[in-house]
């Protein structure tokens, strides 16, 4: 199975990317079978360096069934070399477990409880009968 998907190169904290296709068992900055281009981040957003790509080689990999990582898809996206991808929903770790969401909810339908019930100083139907 074929990835595209980006080396890291460059010093500490200055990093610069290479994206090549590779075997997707291979280690990151591992071996790779060819170099389709380059990113740059710390380049800003409309600079023309910020990415660079092969787009013919890398259409060839996309026909012979590479399938790129999520932040390649993107940059292939803005080239119009394939669809954008549906964005993956946010994992749900930052949330509190099962049981702690339950707590919560019956804590907040308690306190919704007594607001529901009328004032003290207004008569319900059945009380004025």
């Amino acid at each position: 199975m074929l990835a595209i998907r980006m080396t890291r190169h460059g010093a500490k904290k200055r990093p610069f990317f290479h994206i090549v296709v590779a075997d997707a068992r291979s280690p990151r900055d591992g071996r790779f079978i060819e170099k389709l281009g380059t990113y740059n981040p710390l380049l800003p957003r409309e600079h023309a360096q910020r990415v660079t790509m092969d787009k013919e080689r890398i259409a060839h990999w996309l026909k012979v069934g590479a399938r790129p990582s999520d932040r390649v898809a993107k940059f292939l996206a803005e080239a119009e070399l394939m669809k954008p991808r549906e964005r993956r929903d946010q994992t749900k770790k930052n949330q509190p477990r099962t049981k702690a969401q339950e707590r919560l909810k019956a804590a907040t339908s308690a306190e919704a409880a007594p607001a529901a019930a009328p004032a003290e100083g207004e008569k319900t139907e059945a009380a004025a009968s």
